[in-house]
């Protein structure tokens, strides 16, 4: 049911009557929790990763979704102590729940911070899920563990409840504070109990799921529908590319239809839309049931990076380049724009993929630290002003500082007039770019 919206109050001053909130994974989805919880409530944020820690301690937040000032006034205790959890009366658990090399659930991480946990649980203490996870996995393959490991009883010495993670990496609109939550609980005490947690620090509405499955399933329905979209237009791109037609220029006459939804064809990467619906076609099977549709729709997705590769050698073939010779500029390595993340990157697989043919390739991202990107020792990242000019320009993820670019920015990357720019999001069309510049898109 829909919850009336009541906005979370913000103090640093901690009464000794308030619960002690635990975040067990401080990466891209922990440590904006573990933020949004210190408003009003003693946080420790505990992860395994000493390094992390002790940047976090520095005010470091190596993903960049948090800034410094932000870290010294939260007053987070960041730990990598797991005898410190033994204090808190609620853990939210927010570890990675990526795929394995057969594209099945690795659950490897949320099992063991569901032993560690279990190792250093309170009686009494609420233990909240986050991460990713198919239908039925919280209660069949995590509640076992925390039983083991704790020596109790869920439901009865300890408690349990899901609440679907819904941070989108770099998007400073939709925080942790302003979505809307969903929160689910093994029974109707516990559910009451996270509902009110949760909505003092959120500002936006709060929504009881009928049950754990229930929040489990619409977290996976949510990046599967976004990936099915997507798939949609990649095949789309694919047709028109046959036809002759340009698929950007189809999208804007079909949304001006009042019900059309404005999906656009790109990369699919990461560590959600990518993954999770590995996770809902993984349950089906579990239950004897094959749902070739969504399987289809990954292999759409999975297979754009070999086909914007094929694009590029293509283009070589056809201008009779010689590979050794050959300037290629690329424009983006991340899984999306304005985050440094390379996880599971299309991007960054499209350049590996042209490394292997040992083309000359000039490699851009503003976001991601030089040092710390190295593929294969081959590639290694440039600077802005160390772009050669091109023959192909292939720009991969719309950074913001890519789509601020000037006409005459642009026109400087290219060698000549037979150069090729490969946009794949379509963001410098309404440039005045070069007249005899030939521009691609997906």
């Amino acid at each position: 049911m829909k919850v009336e919206e009541k906005k979370g109050t913000t103090t640093n001053k901690y009464s000794n009557s308030l619960p002690t909130v635990g975040v067990v994974g401080l990466g891209y989805v922990g440590l904006p929790v573990a933020i949004g919880f210190s408003e009003k409530y003693p946080v420790i944020g505990f992860d395994v990763d000493k390094s992390k820690i002790e940047s976090l301690k520095k005010g470091i937040d190596v993903t960049g979704e948090a800034a410094a000032e932000q870290l010294k006034k939260s007053g987070i205790n960041f730990t990598s102590q797991a005898d410190s959890l033994k204090v808190c009366d609620f853990i939210i658990v927010a570890v990675p729940t990526p795929i394995n090399k057969n594209m099945e659930p690795d659950l490897t991480y949320l099992l063991a911070a569901s032993k560690t946990i279990g190792s250093h649980l309170k009686e009494g203490a609420v233990v909240i899920y986050e991460s990713t996870v198919y239908p039925g996995a919280t209660e069949e393959a995590c509640i076992p563990v925390l039983q083991e490991y704790s020596g109790m009883k869920a439901g009865e010495n300890f408690f349990v409840a899901y609440s679907p993670e819904r941070i989108n990496p770099g998007d400073k609109e939709h925080t942790f504070r302003t979505i809307e939550k969903v929160v689910s609980a093994q029974d109707e005490a516990t559910l009451e109990k996270v509902f009110h947690l949760y909505q003092s620090v959120i500002q936006a509405p709060v929504f009881k799921a009928a049950s754990i499955k229930v929040a489990e399933t619409s977290k996976v329905l949510e990046n599967t529908q976004r990936d099915i979209n997507i798939a949609l237009m990649n095949e789309l791109s694919l047709i028109c590319d046959k036809v002759g037609i340009n698929t950007f220029d189809v999208l804007e006459a079909a949304k001006t239809k009042w019900n059309f939804l404005p999906f656009t064809p790109g990369l699919v990467g990461g560590h959600c839309i990518g993954v999770d619906p590995y996770y809902l076609i993984h349950k089906a099977k579990m239950m004897d049931y094959h749902p070739d549709f969504l399987a289809s729709a990954r292999r759409v997705n999975d297979s754009m990076a070999a086909i914007v590769t094929q694009y590029v050698l293509d283009i070589i073939i056809k201008n009779k380049l010689k590979t050794e010779d050959v300037q290629i500029s690329v424009l983006g390595v991340t899984f999306k724009e304005n985050v440094a993340d390379i996880r599971n990157s299309k991007a960054l697989e499209i350049v590996q993929q042209l490394a292997a043919y040992d083309l000359h390739l000039n490699v851009w991202d503003p976001t991601v630290n030089s040092e710390q990107f190295r593929i294969d020792n081959r590639v290694d990242l440039v600077d802005r002003k160390d772009l050669e000019k091109a023959d192909i320009v292939l720009l991969l993820v719309p950074h913001q500082q890519f789509i601020d670019m000037s006409s005459d920015e642009i026109a400087r990357l290219l060698k000549n007039e037979k150069s090729v720019i490969i946009d794949i999001k379509n963001i410098w069309a309404k440039q005045n770019l070069p007249e005899n510049a030939k521009y691609i898109t997906l």
